[in-house]
């Protein structure tokens, strides 16, 4: 437990190294799912304001859920699309550097203080993307930062529109009730 606890908090730190050390650990999978989960459930406590408790389950499964896809996408779009010369990655690799860039999120459960809620999640949301940017490059052994965070963004795009036709079907939190 307390590696785990260690690679949260490095993970959280922005370390570039626990990056390396995590896309070539098979074992860390269990690892980097745990931290998506409880990051979405700390998003689900933070956001009961807002959302309620349906929020709690609909964030933590729209958060694993979301997780895949965007490894997924982010895998395809860097190693098939946007590769540099050394790009040599699988989906398990981003997988794993991509949840533990999932880190910061576990201070959201701070956004159920209400005045806290929207600083909180803008805040850590920020924090997040920097740190996929890193989980990216290091899983892609990109030299560019730039082209790290232009296929996070190209990929968060494709994500949007994929939970946007998703929910448009199912309908959203209102599905669940």
């Amino acid at each position: 437990m307390a590696r785990f606890t260690d690679r949260i908090i490095r993970a959280a730190k922005l370390d570039a190294n626990l990056y390396e050390e995590v896309e070539a650990d098979k074992g860390a999978m269990g690892q980097a799912m745990a931290v998506v989960v409880l990051s979405g459930v700390a998003a689900g406590i933070g956001s009961i304001g807002a959302t309620g408790f349906r929020g709690l389950a609909f964030g933590t499964v729209t958060a694993l859920i979301g997780w895949y896809i965007w490894a997924f996408i982010t895998y395809f779009i860097g190693t098939k699309l946007l590769p540099e010369p050394q790009t040599k990655a699988d989906h398990g690799e981003l997988l794993r550097t991509i949840g533990f860039s999932s880190s910061p999120g576990l201070l959201r459960v701070l956004g159920i203080v209400p005045f806290l809620y929207g600083i909180i999640f803008f805040i850590t949301g920020i924090w997040m993307l920097v740190a996929m940017v890193i989980a990216v490059r290091q899983a892609l052994d990109y030299q560019s930062t730039w082209r790290a965070l232009g296929v996070c963004l190209i990929g968060w795009a494709i994500q949007v529109v994929i939970f946007m036709i998703f929910f448009s079907i199912v309908g959203g939190f209102g599905a669940a009730s």
